[in-house]
């Protein structure tokens, strides 16, 4: 078995709370240090694809995820006129997976996480803001340390590479929230609006509930009231069909953030010593990827696999980043390149849209997922 017999977890996020889970179940002695009060649930919701729902089932919580969440037939593309322009077809996707795509609430996410946390005898700690200094007194004590504490300040990061790496920044914004809305004319179809380097998104969740999100080009601008962007929400979005506006005339205000959107380059390495760095974290990506929650899932499954093998930490820590860095690394440039043309089209730009076909898409997101190295 695993030579990691008590490990440190830095952030109780999705991977966070998913590897002290994974590890629990193997009789691994978990303590997680979260810097807010309580679990956090920052982001409105996240669409949980089929590499990301078959992390759940192994975690035996699929059920969970089905009950509080929508399941998403299609994704549906439109102009700012609101006529179609493409179509993607959820549920092909889904049976070449043999698993279902989920949207979610994040604060359910983590709640359902959470909650099966609590039942594993696990220790938690909160406000617990750990530095770099921290983390060399962690790696003494702990047989593991696990960074999962995200991709724009990540001091596990910075530990191992003695200075922040930089995070990118790519030209445009979002703002996110949430709404309670009528979803039957959504027919469980994730809608797309895009035109003018502009771009409005609804994901119908359940239970009258929808999370969505709307981006532009931007300056970097930090010393703007945050109301203004708000307002210039409301404005360049006025005109655009009936759907967008149920959304802005009916949101919930407290859930409304505006987030300058970077990512990460990839990394050389994940690990040094007893450190590894997993999630955004490690390769954080553009929301336009739609696969970050998905691919810090995959990290912890495959790093709950290593914990199982007789191999040495340094060992499991290697392979784990030589198993994962070419698919995070592609969900890193997928993400740049559907931003690319979203955000950085010209005017008059004839450029087609970077398409790929539900094959083509089962493929990528299955790749590496095997039950048989479960056995």
């Amino acid at each position: 078995m695993s030579s990691a017999k008590h490990i440190a977890i830095i952030g109780a996020g999705v991977a966070g709370l998913a590897l002290a889970i994974f590890a629990r179940k193997q009789g691994i002695k978990v303590t997680l240090f979260e810097r807010s009060n309580s679990f956090s649930t920052i982001g409105a919701g996240v669409t949980l694809w089929p590499n990301a729902t078959f992390v759940l089932k192994q975690l035996g919580l699929l059920d969970d995820f089905t009950q509080y969440g929508g399941l998403p037939v299609a994704m549906r593309q439109c102009d700012k006129q609101g006529t179609q322009r493409g179509e993607f077809n959820i549920q092909t996707l889904n049976s070449l997976c043999g698993f279902p795509t989920i949207s979610i609430l994040r604060r359910d996410l983590i709640k359902i996480l959470a909650e099966r946390l609590e039942k594993l005898d696990a220790t938690v700690h909160f406000n617990q803001t750990i530095n770099t200094q921290d983390i060399a007194q962690l790696k003494d004590k702990f047989d593991l340390v696990v960074g999962c504490d995200g991709r724009m300040n990540s001091k596990a990061r910075e530990y191992m590479y003695k200075v922040p790496i930089p995070t990118k920044y790519h030209g445009f914004i979002n703002i996110i929230g949430t709404c309670e809305i009528d979803l039957n004319p959504f027919e469980q179809t994730i809608h797309d609006f895009r035109d003018n380097n502009e771009r409005f998104g609804i994901v119908p969740v359940a239970n009258q509930c929808c999370y969505w999100a709307a981006a532009w080009p931007s300056d970097l601008d930090n010393t703007r009231p945050i109301e203004q962007w708000f307002e210039e929400m409301h404005e360049r979005f006025q005109d655009w069909p009936k759907t967008v506006q149920q959304v802005l005339n009916n949101y919930n205000p407290r859930s409304l953030k505006r987030i300058f959107v970077h990512d990460i380059d990839p990394l050389p390495y994940w690990h040094k010593e007893n450190l590894i760095i997993i999630g955004d974290a490690a390769h954080a990506s553009l929301p336009t990827s739609g696969q970050g929650a998905s691919q810090a899932l995959e990290d912890v499954w495959h790093l709950a696999l290593l914990f199982k093998t007789e191999c040495s930490l340094n060992v499991m820590l290697k392979k784990l980043y030589e198993t994962r860095i070419h698919k995070t690394s592609s969900a890193q440039n997928i993400g740049r390149l559907i931003a690319q043309h979203i955000f950085q089209q010209s005017p008059h730009s004839t450029t087609d849209a970077p398409s790929i076909s539900a094959d083509q898409l089962s493929q990528l997101y299955m790749q590496g997922l095997d039950l048989t190295q479960t056995k």
